[in-house]
């Protein structure tokens, strides 16, 4: 690491990463097909160690078998983790996945709470989760950590944190609150195409100039 590298996460730097990612990725979003919160939650808790791509491949019929909470309230359990077995772990997921919407459907009338407190109280529902549904369902700030978001916040000295909640106060703090939930599409696709967990690709990052950890 060179001395010119050494760079705080002060706001200029902050503004330039945000700038360039956004030229790179203009069309940087939720990459789960959804068209309603319902679809958006089961697909985020679909997707827990499984790819978006599998995901969505997997949905279109398991919603058109469950179209709404009170239908996956209802679901058999056998039948359920046929449709998603695919996306791994589906004895959990399934489990969780009818416990959620019976609660949703019993307790809130088939309408998602939208707070982070709340929706991380469903079964199955991390802070991951709710933030993913607050930010691309109700359109409410959020702070999204995947792996994705924790390596590259790291390796671009905006955070410090050994876990995602301390990360996500972390990246609250220093990145403006109407980027929340844009940025984290951001780093997701970064780092899906150019900053790799293993063999990062500096060479042709647009952030080489203002990373503090090249190579890293």
């Amino acid at each position: 690491m060179t001395a010119k590298n050494k760079i705080k996460p002060d706001g200029p730097r902050i503004r330039e990463v945000i700038k360039r990612l956004k030229a790179q990725y203009t069309e940087a979003k939720c990459s789960l097909d959804h068209s309603s919160p319902y679809q958006l939650l089961v697909a985020t808790v679909l997707s827990a160690q499984c790819t978006d791509e599998r995901v969505n491949k997997v949905t279109p019929h398991l919603f058109k078998r469950y179209p709404d909470f009170g239908a996956l309230a209802e679901a058999d359990q056998n039948d359920l983790e046929e449709i998603i077995r695919s996306t791994g772990f589906f004895r959990n997921k399934s489990k969780n996945l009818v416990a959620c919407a019976k609660t949703v459907h019993g307790v809130y009338a088939d309408i998602l709470p939208k707070s982070v407190e709340e929706l991380s109280q469903l079964p199955g529902v991390g802070r991951k989760t709710a933030n993913v549904v607050l930010g691309n369902a109700f359109g409410i700030a959020a702070m999204v950590v995947d792996t994705h978001v924790s390596r590259l916040s790291q390796r671009l000295g905006l955070a410090k944190g050994k876990t995602p909640e301390v990360i996500e106060l972390e990246l609250m703090r220093v990145i403006p609150k109407v980027d929340w939930v844009v940025f984290s599409h951001l780093l997701i696709y970064h780092g899906r195409a150019v900053c790799k967990a293993r063999k990062p690709l500096c060479d042709s990052c647009h952030l080489e100039s203002i990373c503090p950890r090249k190579g890293v």
